[in-house]
């Protein structure tokens, strides 16, 4: 008896488009230190620097309120 494989094909994505997905959905929010204190970074998808501001809590509602997926970055 002979073995059927199944292969999944899956397009081919170009780095471009890969760093694309996501770009207006998702903003990473990451600690940064600025004059010697901690502030929070807010960048796009494809690593775009957006933002930076005071605090965690300031950098989530930020990105909610432009509609946004905010996801945090250590």
């Amino acid at each position: 008896m002979q073995r059927q494989s199944r292969h999944t094909q899956y397009p081919v994505i170009s780095p471009r488009d890969f760093a694309a997905i996501g770009l207006e959905d998702i903003a990473y929010v990451k600690p940064v230190t600025v004059k010697g204190a901690t502030a929070y970074a807010i960048h796009a998808a494809d690593g775009t620097q957006m933002a930076i501001v005071a605090n965690r809590e300031l950098a989530m509602a930020t990105v909610i309120q432009h509609d946004m997926e905010p996801v945090s970055v250590h």
